[in-house]
């Protein structure tokens, strides 16, 4: 259901000539929904009013200054109970608009933060690797104890420590 809200949008966004706008409201939008969970709770419950979830969509949005079309979408959301579905929506617009522009989404997790000259080399090793443009997400997970785990697209590369001390756990397992 995101991925055809986020197609409905990206095309709206397209004839108005307002795709970098409503991006740019959208990933705006995004940290908004991701700094309140009290607004992600609401958007969650059940029993919560339709009219409630418009109003409030409607308030972020007012907050936000966001572009009409962005306004509009966030009311709809909320009139259709389906606010916690934004980040979804966000997640697939933002891969379109990459996919347009040549682009691919990576994300990489590492147990410690990269450096910015680590992240520039992992950069163009991936982009070396897919040929194309690369607008890499990093993120820090120290359960991973190093190494790295990069996901492009449904591709995924774990080179984690975790990962191959699981499969060192195995192998030793079957060999007992």
């Amino acid at each position: 259901m995101a991925a055809r809200y986020a197609t409905a949008l990206f095309e709206l966004a397209e004839e108005g000539g307002a795709l970098d706008r409503v991006a740019r409201d959208l990933a705006a939008a995004r940290e908004a929904w991701d700094a309140a969970p009290e607004l992600q709770r609401i958007a969650r419950n059940p029993l919560v009013e339709r009219d409630r979830l418009q109003t409030l969509a409607g308030e972020l949005a007012e907050r936000l200054g966001v572009e009409r079309t962005v306004a509009n979408f966030l009311r709809f959301l909320g009139r259709g109970r389906r606010l916690w579905l934004l980040p979804y929506v966000v997640e697939r617009f933002e891969a379109m608009l990459a996919e347009r522009c040549g682009e691919a989404r990576a994300e990489a997790v590492s147990a410690l933060p990269l450096t910015e000259e680590q992240v520039e080399r992992l950069k163009r090793a991936l982009e070396a690797g897919i040929g194309r443009r690369i607008r890499l997400e990093t993120r820090v997970d120290p359960s991973l104890l190093g190494g790295l785990v990069v996901q492009i697209g449904s591709r995924m590369i774990d080179a984690s420590l975790r990962t191959r001390l699981q499969q060192l756990e195995l192998a030793m397992k079957g060999v007992a």
